[in-house]
């Protein structure tokens, strides 16, 4: 059987009608943000659902505001249009308890020039009779509207079964021998690397996501905080796979208060967690901040592998330059281990060598370490210092084996590990990185001490 290309459905609508509690509803996620504001959807966000053998793709976008001319929900409007563009149909949702509005006929007017298959999707006719609550609909000379609930589900399925039906009709099984259908088998590609964008609001992390994927992808509006949801995007460079996350710009703790905000900050951590490279971008015309710190400092502590890309180097006089070098040295000196690249993410300089240090880093967060070459490594290491001794004896490190990856856990058998001191935790863990050119990934060693079987019991 010749494999189809998945459907690609689109939610459109104007603000705050349950576009995103829909997606969620049909991705069986919550990877939308989800609150009772208008305009928290600004950019395109992508997700996967499936009916039973039947995958689609599903984009929620935000409020569609058409005869918009300037501004942030122009720009709002430019991404609903591309998504619009991009599907093969769309889901017209509209408030059940709000009725038809001025703003729901200028959407249909627009969206009937599209010339895409689309269902009005009645939405929040939970406890209303489906009749009454879908009859002025008809009005807007779409097709039959069909009544919904985002929140509890109903009518979901059948929304997106008719929509499938139109677009994406369920091929005929192919018969075995005994005529029982055969299975469809899914196909496995290749892994992704999962790359993380962070910084700061306005440190250009969107012109960097859009630089690298050579279209306008996502929002770039000259206002902090414009992405407030997490994107991921696939794309390919250079033979390579990646999955690209834009994240929301992280604010300090005390100025995040609005709901939206705090919404970001949840989901540029859980980017951050999802990631395999997370890419911290600083602006190089602004001093390296506290926050900026603390964004590293989260980085490292979840353990992924960083690169580090001070953006906006060009028309920097030299003078700037090595003053942002020395701040960067001063202050991030625990990304020691991190390369760091000097870019303009708007002239595209540099990012050829961003992506290069992407691969390396990645490549050294999944490495395999053999259990003898770790071993040798740690004995070389001992030989070189020894670990300061506790009392009247020393600790003994006997073999070393790898316990995980992404980051390289490395876990050391012997005795009395229980006092060996952090500043020779770190020495080893230098020294490690220095055997096996671990670059750009963050390393965890942890000690575990063999029991003495002749030692005392407390309980005797």
């Amino acid at each position: 059987m010749t494999d189809l290309p998945t459907p690609v459905i689109a939610i459109v609508g104007r603000p705050n009608v349950g576009k995103s509690t829909l997606f969620n509803r049909m991705t069986r996620s919550r990877d939308a943000l989800v609150a009772d504001l208008p305009g928290l959807t600004r950019d395109r966000h992508y997700g996967t659902g499936r009916i039973g053998e039947r995958p689609f793709l599903i984009i929620d976008t935000g409020g569609f505001e058409p005869v918009a001319k300037e501004g942030i929900v122009h720009e709002m409007a430019k991404q609903t249009r591309q998504a619009i563009a991009e599907a093969d149909a769309l889901i017209f949702l509209v408030d059940g308890r709000a009725g038809l509005t001025g703003a729901d006929q200028a959407i249909a007017d627009d969206l009937r020039k599209a010339g895409r298959p689309l269902v009005v999707a009645v939405n929040k006719a939970e406890g209303m009779r489906y009749g009454t609550v879908t009859a002025e609909f008809h009005e807007l000379g779409l097709g039959e509207p069909l009544a919904i609930s985002s929140a509890h589900g109903d009518g979901v399925r059948e929304l997106v079964e008719s929509l499938l039906e139109r677009i994406a009709p369920l091929p005929d099984p192919v018969l075995e021998e005994d005529g029982v259908a055969a299975p469809i088998a899914e196909e496995r590609g290749p892994r992704r690397i999962k790359i993380a964008i962070v910084g700061r609001p306005n440190v250009g992390k969107s012109t960097l996501v859009n630089t690298l994927l050579g279209e306008e992808r996502v929002i770039v509006f000259d206002l902090p905080g414009t992405t407030r949801d997490s994107i991921h995007i696939d794309f390919d460079r250079g033979g390579r796979q990646y999955t690209l996350i834009d994240t929301a710009g992280l604010r300090r703790r005390g100025k995040v208060f609005e709901a939206v905000e705090k919404f970001s900050v949840v989901k540029t951590l859980q980017s951050v967690a999802d990631a395999n490279v997370v890419v911290l971008v600083l602006d190089a015309r602004q001093e390296i901040s506290d926050q900026d710190t603390h964004i590293a400092g989260f980085v490292v502590e979840s353990g992924r592998a960083v690169v580090v890309a001070i953006n906006k180097w060009d028309g920097l006089g030299e003078y700037e330059r090595e003053r942002i070098k020395r701040d960067a040295v001063r202050k991030l000196q625990f990304l020691a281990f991190a390369r760091t690249h000097h870019i303009s993410a708007l002239k595209g300089q540099g990012i050829a060598a961003v992506m290069k240090s992407v691969d390396g880093a990645a490549a050294a967060a999944f490495t395999k370490l053999a259990t003898p070459k770790l071993t040798r490594a740690l004995v070389e290491a001992v030989d070189k210092q020894t670990p300061p001794r506790h009392g009247l004896s020393r600790p003994k490190l006997r073999y070393a084996h790898q316990g995980g990856q992404n980051p390289p856990v490395i876990v050391i058998h012997g005795n009395g590990l229980d006092h060996v001191p952090e500043t020779y935790r770190r020495y080893l863990e230098a020294s490690f990185r220095e055997t096996f050119s671990l670059q750009g990934t963050p390393l965890r060693v942890e000690f575990r001490s063999t029991r003495n079987p002749y030692a005392a019991d407390d309980g005797r």
